[in-house]
């Protein structure tokens, strides 16, 4: 109600405000959706009704399903009445839903649904403060500019439904069960998770050896391995007795460098949907619907954002929220790790913002939140301290050494400033180049001969690619089930993900409610049924990331106007027949 109140409609009235000449209404989510394949006759699961077709979609008053089937939604009809009534007594409307994607299809299909055709604009805000709704206010756009938002949603829809209607009923004539549910993001999604847990499964672990030498430097060591690894036990044990007992070592080369990690860019929201499943536990559909609450308390930026950048302009706002950051006692010894003069400004690029820059606080004392807010907050608030921080300083250091002809390798990594690293101090921030075990800290000078203190025969095993944790799979949808390590180029490749920012947790959140997958600890494996399923799909189109992606790549580009709202109307019946052939 924050938009009435900052425009004057302080009436309440049942399901509008009213007052100082506007009339403020609301929508309950997706009042309006597209219809059931029994609106245009498609009331049989029979082959010869494949591919369904609608032309033109139909919209109808949000459905709701129950034991005698699908029936209207009571309270949907309702308020779309009151909105009927408030389009009527209006002279334009102002567009207040949810600045993004879905939130532009909920009020155009509501619009076309009431046949309305009185003119609108949009309000287009990234915060809820009664600063930003003002300043929107006074920036009001032509509801045109958001045509193409509009016509990606409407897209999206579509192919949701050909492809989601479609695909349930070829698979419920080839299982004999219709009780069964394909997705175009939900069923790739599936496949990923599935075809892990197989890979997992299936995994035979082999034995390796490595040879180390340990070189005595007085009061310190250091470890050295050879480069390379054993699968034979037979031969590695032959070249550990040949290394000769008492001997010394000359160190071939010595090598030091610099090396500056830089900063986390900020959080969008799988990135913040990540991290809270890492750190806090927290199921990415919970940490969506926290960011929301603090969003809705005028605490953070709009959530659903994908972009991990801001514009120039809000970096103008930056250094006063920082300082209110570093105001809170988590963040009390931050004060000598930012410069104030040179902040970092890695994650500034208005090239690289989308519809909503990254996710930021709006420098509101947050006070009355929840255990799990507060936490969440205190992700978004401790990631702005990092992004903004000097990188991260270490020395890296690279040693070789030479022992009875056998060549021998060291790495380590000395922090020398920890920069942004000194915000959370966690070990996770870690990189390859760091070893986790402690190898020892001498340094020799090329050319030393050192004593040999001693040497071993370590054995290890190969391992598996873990199940996906939630976490995981967030970045495999990201990615199209590509593993990207470097922050930057994952940012590259985010066009070709599957689902978008705002859908993703929605999608796992649906696997679980349908009983395709299950939690088992922090990870996600499929169930049998989940299994049946991807069995049933695995060679499919359907089930294909890659084509998904390519999707995700096309609608977005209608949105930015790169190509025309009918790109997708053939490829997208590609999958229908390739289901529909299945046998």
């Amino acid at each position: 109600m924050d938009i009435a109140r900052v425009v004057g409609a302080d009436t309440r009235n049942d399901g509008y405000c009213s007052g100082n000449g506007y009339m403020v209404t609301w929508a309950l989510g997706h009042l309006v959706s597209l219809a059931i394949p029994d609106t245009y006759g498609y009331t049989k699961t029979a082959e010869e009704d494949l591919p369904m077709l609608p032309d033109p979609f139909r919209l109808v008053s949000r459905q709701m399903r129950t034991d005698r089937g699908m029936v209207t939604d009571i309270a949907a009809s309702k308020q779309l009445k009151v909105i009927e009534s408030v389009f009527n007594r209006c002279d334009s409307i102002v567009v207040a839903t949810d600045a993004g994607r879905e939130g532009e299809l909920i009020f155009r299909w509501i619009y076309d649904f009431l046949g309305c055709t009185k003119p609108f604009r949009r309000l287009w805000i990234s915060s809820l403060t009664d600063e930003a709704i003002r300043k929107g206010l006074e920036e009001l756009k032509d509801g045109s500019e958001y045509d193409s938002l509009y016509t990606a949603a409407d897209s999206r829809a579509k192919a949701d439904w050909l492809v989601g209607m479609n695909a349930s009923r070829a698979l419920a004539i080839v299982s004999g069960s219709s009780n069964n549910s394909i997705g175009r993001v939900q069923t790739p999604t599936l496949a990923m998770i599935c075809s892990r847990y197989r890979e997992n499964r299936s995994f035979v672990s082999t034995p390796y050896w490595q040879l180390h030498v340990t070189l005595n430097g007085g009061t310190s060591h250091r470890r050295f391995f050879h480069p390379a690894t054993f699968d034979d036990r037979q031969k590695a044990e032959a070249a550990y007795r040949s290394l000769s007992p008492d001997s010394s070592a000359t160190v071939t080369k010595v090598e030091r460098r610099k090396s500056l990690q830089q900063p986390p860019l900020l959080y969008d929201l799988t990135a913040l949907q990540k991290d809270c499943n890492v750190h806090l536990d927290l199921p990415a559909a919970k940490t969506l619907d926290i960011a929301q609450s603090l969003y809705e308390k005028k605490l953070i930026s709009y959530p659903r954002t994908g972009s991990r950048y801001i514009p120039h302009d809000v970096m103008a706002c930056v250094p006063g929220l920082l300082e209110r950051i570093m105001a809170m006692p988590e963040f009390a010894t931050s004060a000598g790790i930012l410069d104030f003069a040179r902040l970092n400004t890695r994650s500034v690029d208005d090239r690289k913002v989308t519809d909503h820059h990254a996710l930021i606080t709006t420098g509101i004392a947050p006070e009355g939140l929840s255990e799990a807010e507060e936490a969440v907050y205190t992700l978004i608030a401790g990631r702005m301290l990092e992004a903004f921080s000097p990188c991260c300083e270490k020395e890296l250091i690279l040693m070789e050494c030479r022992l009875d002809n056998m060549d021998f390798r060291s790495k380590s990594s000395l922090v020398v400033s920890p920069g942004w690293r000194g915000i959370f101090c966690r070990k996770e921030d870690r990189q390859d180049d760091e070893p986790e075990t402690d190898e020892g800290t001498a340094v020799f000078a090329e050319g030393d001969t050192v004593p040999v203190s001693g040497f071993g025969l370590s054995q290890k095993k190969t391992v598996p690619r873990p199940p996906y944790t939630e976490a995981t799979l967030l970045a495999a949808m990201e990615t199209c089930g590509r593993e990207i390590a470097d922050e930057q180029a994952r940012e590259a490749v985010k066009e070709l993900g599957i689902g978008t920012p705002a859908t993703r947790a929605a999608i796992i959140t649906t696997l679980f409610k349908r009983d395709y997958i299950a939690r088992s600890g922090k990870s996600i494996v499929p169930t049998e049924k989940g299994l049946h399923i991807y069995d049933a799909v695995k060679d499919m189109l359907v089930a294909d990331v890659s084509l998904t992606g390519s999707w995700e790549k096309t609608l977005l580009q209608i949105e930015r106007h790169t190509l025309g709202p009918d790109t997708l109307s053939s490829g997208k019946r590609v999958p229908v027949a390739t289901i529909k052939g299945a046998d």
